[in-house]
């Protein structure tokens, strides 16, 4: 798994302008099973989306297609985790069609 931290690169104003596109993006990540989780940092500086894949390569590729990227209004840094503890511990990929 990789924790995908983005960096706001634009004043919050024009994030939110292409917040809808984003969140349809993240719906999207969910639906193909490589979302886990996602969420805006507090204060809203950035946020965090939590991916299921196998490589940091992987990750970037997939959230080179997010919006916000696409725009330039945010970047990602990647940190490679695997869950050991709590309620993620023994998670299981789901990948849909």
């Amino acid at each position: 798994m990789y924790l995908m931290i983005s960096t706001y690169l634009k004043p919050l104003a024009e994030v939110d302008e292409a917040r809808a596109d984003h969140l349809a993006f993240v719906t999207e990540l969910e639906e193909g099973g490589y979302s886990v989780t996602a969420g805006r940092i507090d204060p809203p500086t950035g946020g965090i989306i939590l991916l299921d894949v196998d490589t940091e390569a992987e990750a970037h590729e997939l959230l080179a297609k997010d919006p916000y990227v696409q725009r330039g209004l945010a970047s990602y840094a990647a940190i490679g985790w695997h869950p050991a503890r709590g309620a993620l511990a023994g998670y299981q990929r789901v990948r849909k069609s």
